[in-house]
C-alpha cells in the first residue's frame, strides 16, 4: 500500500504543477510580456556579436504604450530573414513624422565639413612636373649628335677642299714628268684618270709612273681628322698639322748603295727607332748639318760621310734651307724595308725583301689651321722631290765607298744569321721529324706485307748511311785538330 501511495504522489505533483503553470497564461498581455522577457536574452547575444556597424534609432508609436527599437544596418549574417522583413515591413506602414528626425540633417551636413578640413594640397615635386629641366638628358644627348654630323661634314668637306687644292696646283708639274697620273688600279691596263683616289676621309692618294729611273711614285695626302670631332677636341690642347707623304720606288740598276736622311732632330730619332734599315746602317746619333748651312733644327743621319758629301749640293742645301718649316724628314735607301718586325714568336727566318726607296714627308702650313691657299706653298717642294729623283741616279759611290757599303751589308746579314740560327735548325729539326713521320705512317698503309718489310728495310739503310757520313766527318774534325 505505502508504494502504492507513494506511485500515486508522484504522478500527481508534475500534474499539479503544470497546471499552475497554465493558470498565469490566462491574461493575453501577460503572455506578451513573458515571451518578450523569454527572448530578451537572445537579443543581448545577436547585438554582441554585431561588430561596429552604422545604427539608426526609430521610434514608433502604438495605441496602447510607446516602444522603442533599435534597428541595426548591415546585419544580415546572424539574424532570420523573416523578422527583418516584417519589421520592415511595419517602419514602411507607419506615418513618416519629421519630429523624429530632428538635427539628423544638420549631422549629415556637418560630416562633409570636417572631410574638408582634413584635406591638404600638396605640391607636385619637381621631377613629376613637365618641364625642359626633367630632359635636360636627353637634350645634351641630342645637341652632341647634331654637333658630331655638322662636324663630320665640315671636316670632311674641308679636306676635300684642300685635296683639290694641292692637285690643281701640282697637276702640271707632275703631267709634264710622269706619263700616267692619277691610275686607281682598277683596270687591267694603267689609265690615267687624272684625279686623287679618296682612301677615306683625310687620306687621298694619288699613284704616278711612267719616268726614267724610276718605277712609280705614290703621293698621299693625310689630312688631319677634321670629320672627328673627338680629335677636334684633341688637337686644341695638342695643336698638329696636315702632311704629305711621298713614296719614289727607283731602279735596283740606278741607285747606288747607301743609306742617307735629312730632317727634324725628332724625326729622325723617331725614325731611327723604327725603321729597320737606319737602325741598321745608321747607327750612330743624329748629327747636326750646320757645316754644309743648314738651320739648327734639322739634322743628318747618314752611312758614311762620302754620302752626305755627295747629297749636300748647292742645290739640295737651298731647298732645305728655304723650306726648312715644311720638312719634316727626306729618306734615301737602298736597304728599305719598312718599320722593324715585331714578331711574338721570334725573329723572321728570312731577311725582308728591300726595294730602294725615296721617302719625303712635307708639313703643310697653317698648324692645322689649313687654307686651299697654303697648298700652293707646297709646289717648291714637290720640284725638290724631282730634282732627288735626278740626284740619286747620277750620284756614285767610289771604290772605298762601295766596299765599305758591301762590308756594311754582309756585317748586318750575319749578325741576322746568327740571331736566327737557333731558329733554323729548330725548324729543320721538325722539317725532318715530319718527314720521317710521313714516311713511317706510308709503311703502315701498306697493306702487301712484303711491300712493307722491303721499305722498312730501306729505310733503315738510309739511316745507316747518314750515321756512317756524319761518324766520317768526326773523324776528319779530329784529324785536322791534331
Amino acid at each position: 500500500m505505502r508504494t502504492a501511495s507513494f506511485l500515486l504522489a508522484a504522478l500527481f505533483i508534475p500534474w499539479g504543477l503544470s497546471l499552475a503553470k497554465f493558470d498565469e497564461f490566462d491574461d493575453g498581455d501577460d503572455i506578451v510580456e513573458y515571451d518578450d522577457n523569454d527572448f530578451a536574452e537572445f537579443e543581448d547575444v545577436i547585438e554582441d556579436t554585431v561588430t561596429d556597424s552604422p545604427q539608426r534609432i526609430v521610434t514608433t508609436e502604438e495605441d496602447d504604450d510607446e516602444e522603442a527599437t533599435v534597428e541595426l544596418e548591415g546585419q544580415d549574417e546572424g539574424l532570420d530573414f523573416e523578422d527583418a522583413d516584417a519589421q520592415e515591413g511595419d517602419t514602411e506602414s507607419e506615418p513618416y513624422d519629421d519630429e523624429e528626425f530632428e538635427g539628423y540633417e544638420e549631422k549629415s551636413d556637418a560630416s562633409p565639413g570636417k572631410s574638408d578640413d582634413l584635406i591638404k594640397i600638396v605640391n607636385v615635386p619637381a621631377h613629376l612636373q613637365n618641364s625642359w629641366e626633367s630632359y635636360y638628358m636627353e637634350i645634351l644627348m641630342v645637341t652632341g649628335l647634331l654637333a658630331y654630323i655638322m662636324n663630320y661634314i665640315i671636316g670632311k668637306n674641308k679636306n676635300n677642299r684642300l685635296a683639290q687644292a694641292w692637285f690643281n696646283t701640282h697637276r702640271e708639274l707632275l703631267e709634264s714628268n710622269f706619263a700616267l697620273v692619277g691610275d686607281d688600279g682598277t683596270n687591267k691596263d694603267a689609265t690615267s684618270t687624272g684625279k686623287l683616289n679618296q682612301e677615306n676621309e683625310h687620306i687621298y692618294n694619288l699613284w704616278c709612273s711612267g719616268r726614267v729611273c724610276c718605277e712609280g711614285m705614290l703621293i698621299q695626302l693625310k689630312f688631319l681628322k677634321r670629320q672627328d670631332l673627338l680629335n677636334v677636341l684633341a688637337r686644341m690642347m695638342r695643336p698638329t698639322c696636315d702632311q704629305v707623304q711621298i713614296k719614289v720606288t727607283m731602279n735596283d740598276e740606278d741607285m747606288d748603295t747607301y743609306v742617307f736622311a735629312v730632317g727634324t732632330r725628332k724625326a729622325l730619332v723617331r725614325l731611327q727607332k723604327e725603321m729597320q734599315d737606319l737602325s741598321e746602317f745608321c747607327s750612330d746619333k743624329p748629327k747636326t748639318g750646320a757645316k754644309y748651312g743648314l738651320p739648327e733644327s734639322l739634322a743628318i743621319l747618314s752611312e758614311m760621310g762620302e754620302v752626305t758629301e755627295g747629297m749636300m749640293d748647292t742645290k739640295m742645301i737651298h731647298f732645305l734651307t728655304h723650306y726648312a718649316d715644311k720638312i719634316e724628314s727626306v729618306h734615301f735607301s737602298d736597304q728599305f724595308s719598312g718599320p722593324k718586325l715585331m714578331q711574338e714568336e721570334g725573329q723572321p727566318l728570312k731577311l725582308p725583301e728591300t726595294k730602294k726607296t725615296l721617302l719625303f714627308t712635307f708639313n703643310v702650313p697653317g698648324s692645322g689651321n689649313t687654307s686651299p691657299k697654303d697648298m700652293e706653298a707646297l709646289l717648291p717642294l714637290m720640284n725638290m722631290v724631282i730634282y732627288s729623283i735626278d740626284k740619286a741616279k747620277k750620284f756614285r759611290l767610289n771604290r772605298e765607298g762601295k766596299q765599305k757599303a758591301d762590308k756594311n751589308r754582309a756585317r748586318v746579314e750575319e749578325n741576322f744569321l746568327k740571331l736566327t740560327h737557333v731558329q733554323r735548325q729548330e725548324a729543320a729539326q721538325t722539317r725532318r721529324e715530319e718527314k720521317k713521320r710521313a714516311e713511317k705512317e706510308r709503311i703502315m698503309n701498306e697493306e702487301d706485307p712484303e711491300k712493307q718489310r722491303r721499305l722498312e728495310e730501306a729505310a733503315l739503310r738510309r739511316e745507316q748511311k747518314k750515321l756512317e757520313k756524319k761518324q766520317m766527318k768526326m773523324k776528319q774534325i779530329k784529324v785536322k785538330a791534331m
